[in-house]
């Protein structure tokens, strides 16, 4: 399974420990699903991360958060 490393596109531009608290939002973020998550919701869940990262947050439970919910708004539409 991918993780949140396939979707940095200059993972450079991110220190070793802010990578480690997106890869583990991540996780988290995926393991609220009772099954495998499908592509587009990864990438979905990826791309709210790095986004969160990118504003500035650190906090893993806020980034996971912020990508659950941006999961959540697309299923109510």
């Amino acid at each position: 399974m991918p993780t949140i490393e396939n979707y940095i596109k200059q993972p450079a531009v991110f220190d070793p420990e802010t990578i480690s608290v997106m890869s583990a939002a991540y996780e988290s973020a995926l393991r609220c699903f009772p099954t495998s998550a499908p592509k587009s919701v990864r990438e979905v869940i990826a791309a709210r991360i790095i986004s969160g990262v990118r504003g500035g947050e650190r906090d893993t439970d806020k980034l996971c958060q912020l990508a659950l919910s941006a999961i959540r708004v697309a299923e109510a539409l």
